[in-house]
Parts: C-alpha cells; sequence; structure tokens
C-alpha cells in the first residue's frame, strides 16, 4: 500500500516521517529527493538557473535555497515556475522506488512524504494519504518560535499553501497533532496500527490493493 503523508507547515509532518521511519516503516522523503534532483551537474539545477538566475547559487555552485525561498515565497507565478521544474523529478524518483517496495505485496506500507502532495495534485498515485493537522493559530506559533518569524511574515508563509479546509477536504486520514511534540509517537503508533490494519484488508490474492477499503478516519 502506497501512502501520501503530508501537512501544513508547522504541523508536525517531518517530526512524523522521524517516528515512523524509527518505527521500521519504509519512508520515502520528498525534500531528501528534492535536493537531489537540483545537485550541481542536474538538469534540475540547470533550468533553476536558468529560470531565475545565477543569483540563486552559493559560491561554490550549489543552490542557495535560502534565496530562492524569499523570491518564491513573495511572488506565486515564480512559485508555479520552480513547481514546475522540481515537482515532475522528484515525481517520478518517489513513485518509482515507493512501487517496487511494495510490488507483490499490498501488505507492505511504503509512506511518501511529501509536502505538497496536494498543491502539485499528486495523490492520485497513493493508495490512501494521510494529513497532519494543526489550527492556524498553532501554525503561527510553532512557526514564530522555530523559524523566528514575525507574524505577518509566518502568515505569508502559511498562505502559500493550499488552504487547510481544502487539504481537509481531501484527505483520506486526519492525524490532529495538537499537542506536544512528545505525544507524536503516540499519535504515530496509532496511525501505523490503523495503516497496517487497512493495508491487511485491502491486500489483495494478486499482491494489489483495494482501495475500495479506504475510509476517512480521524487519529487524535
Amino acid at each position: 500500500m502506497i501512502v501520501g503523508l503530508t501537512g501544513g507547515i508547522a504541523t508536525g509532518k517531518s517530526t512524523f516521517s522521524c517516528v515512523l521511519l524509527e518505527l521500521g516503516v519504509y519512508v520515502l522523503d520528498a525534500d531528501v529527493i528534492a535536493r537531489a534532483v537540483v545537485e550541481p551537474g542536474t538538469e534540475g539545477l540547470r533550468r533553476i538557473v536558468e529560470a531565475f538566475g545565477e543569483g540563486v547559487l552559493q559560491a561554490e555552485g550549489t543552490l542557495d535555497r535560502g534565496k530562492l525561498g524569499s523570491v518564491i515565497f513573495a511572488d506565486a507565478q515564480k512559485r508555479e515556475i520552480l513547481n514546475g521544474i522540481v515537482h515532475p523529478l522528484v515525481r517520478t524518483a518517489m513513485w518509482s522506488q515507493a512501487r517496487e517496495y511494495v510490488k507483490g505485496d499490498a501488505r507492505r506500507i511504503a509512506v511518501l512524504d511529501i509536502p505538497l502532495l496536494f498543491e502539485g495534485n499528486t495523490q492520485g498515485g497513493a493508495d490512501l494519504t494521510v494529513l497532519i493537522y494543526a489550527p492556524l493559530d498553532l501554525q503561527l506559533a510553532r512557526l514564530q518560535k522555530r523559524n523566528g518569524f514575525a507574524e505577518e511574515e509566518a502568515r505569508r508563509r502559511i498562505a502559500a499553501q493550499l488552504p487547510m479546509e481544502e487539504k481537509l477536504r481531501l484527505a483520506d486520514v486526519i492525524v490532529h497533532n495538537t499537542g506536544a511534540e512528545v505525544e507524536v509517537p503516540g499519535l504515530a503508533t496509532k496511525l501505523l496500527i490503523h495503516l497496517r490494519e487497512v493495508a491487511q484488508v485491502g491486500a489483495e490474492s494478486d499482491g494489489t490493493f483495494d482501495k475500495r477499503v479506504v475510509k476517512r478516519t480521524e487519529i487524535r
């Protein structure tokens, strides 16, 4: 079973991803793959420089993510250009690795950690989608504390993603991550138990997964 794991900025998705990895789950991180596809010498980096100029590079020729982030978060059109370059490259690599891992046994679970799962309209390749959720006021508080952003900048970063209300509508499983970080392992364990149950029920005799067994679920 291929699971698309997503969230909003500062909802705790990355923490959940790390805990699931510690629990022995096969996790593919879109951010890690996204870095690989824009390393020096790659087609991805060449196209980014072509689109945004050499000002987004560091002195040694690697991508300066801070400078690029400042550019795209301030301009929706430029953000779309970047997504159009990077997303297809990341998608191809991630789905290929996930399908290879679960091939022949639907009870195997591959979790794809994709921050912009719904923004990139990539959820169609997943058998089940999981949203790590936190309300806006908590997102703001976490983002200001974690990154040192002023409230205006924090709101701007959050607004650059799909509204949480839309993600709530699209997700199959919603994990309410509204407590302290020490509560995450317990929630992640509940999530993993649920995923294993769904994978078991949905496993077909030919090794494929029957998506019809997926039901909307909330975990608290």
